[in-house]
């Protein structure tokens, strides 16, 4: 196993269970104890997360793990679900995109569709995703709109006033939103109040709102909110959702999609 895939299957490891030791983590990947311990000093150095007497520990209570690990969590769901997000988007359609994992996933969805491989544009994408708009600006069929901003690592999304001034002046047809946290009470939530406020604009500059979050996401609750649940048209999430979850957002006004 590489070094990067061993770090991302640790950073996996560690959110899910909060607090890792070294015993259990080589046991887990099948490396050696000192294999471990070289990489929880290392990732600890980068503020990864915090490194304890045989162990390590998550970088605070309301941790977000880097984009860049996070695309082997839920990834047969995530896929699943920007299929059928991408389903729901027509041609020649405005789209805003947010950053994430799974807005990613359904870039790619769009990307391969038979029926926008030509048009002019056969899509309209607007989105404050670096990764995305570069995934997306090789397709010559797509026009790309890229907000301006200032990069933030952890997500690739830019945020701040130079993002709001672009979003100002648009209007679009659907935005699909990338989500930590998704509530029928609470609604939708990020844990970067600046990158909140950017994906609230691109709501409140849409005709209708998708949300696409894996069925772990639905219930929980984060610390900066994007928008109400009211807000919000379609839910497209995965099979495994509780018909009381898919009860509680209906109930909110919000249509349950579970693929």
């Amino acid at each position: 196993m590489s070094r990067d895939a061993r770090w991302k299957a640790l950073l996996e490891l560690l959110v899910e269970r909060g607090r890792l030791d070294v015993e259990d983590a080589a046991a887990q990947l099948e490396v050696s104890a000192a294999t471990i311990r070289r990489d929880f000093d290392q990732l600890a150095e980068q503020q990864m997360l915090v490194r304890t007497r045989g162990g390590a520990v998550v970088h605070g209570v309301s941790y977000e793990l880097p984009l860049r690990y996070k695309t082997a969590r839920h990834a047969s769901e995530k896929q699943r679900i920007a299929k059928a997000v991408a389903d729901l988007i027509a041609p020649g359609e405005a789209v805003g995109l947010t950053g994430g994992t799974t807005t990613t996933e359904v870039a790619r969805a769009l990307a391969v569709r038979p029926d926008l491989a030509s048009g002019s544009p056969a899509l309209t994408v607007v989105t404050n995703a670096l990764n995305i708009a570069n995934e997306l600006a090789v397709r010559p069929q797509f026009k790309i709109v890229v907000t301006g901003g200032v990069a933030r690592p952890q997500s690739y999304e830019l945020i701040g006033p130079l993002a709001d001034g672009v979003l100002g002046q648009i209007t679009i047809d659907v935005a699909v939103l990338g989500v930590v946290a998704f509530d029928a009470t609470h609604g939708a939530a990020a844990h970067d109040e600046a990158e909140a406020a950017i994906n609230r604009l691109l709501c409140e500059r849409a005709e209708r709102v998708i949300v696409a979050a894996d069925s772990s996401k639905l219930g929980q609750r984060a610390f900066a909110r994007i928008c109400a649940a009211e807000s919000v048209d379609t839910l497209v999430t995965d099979a495994a959702v509780g018909p009381e979850t898919v009860r509680r957002f209906e109930e909110a006004g919000v249509s349950v999609v579970a693929v």
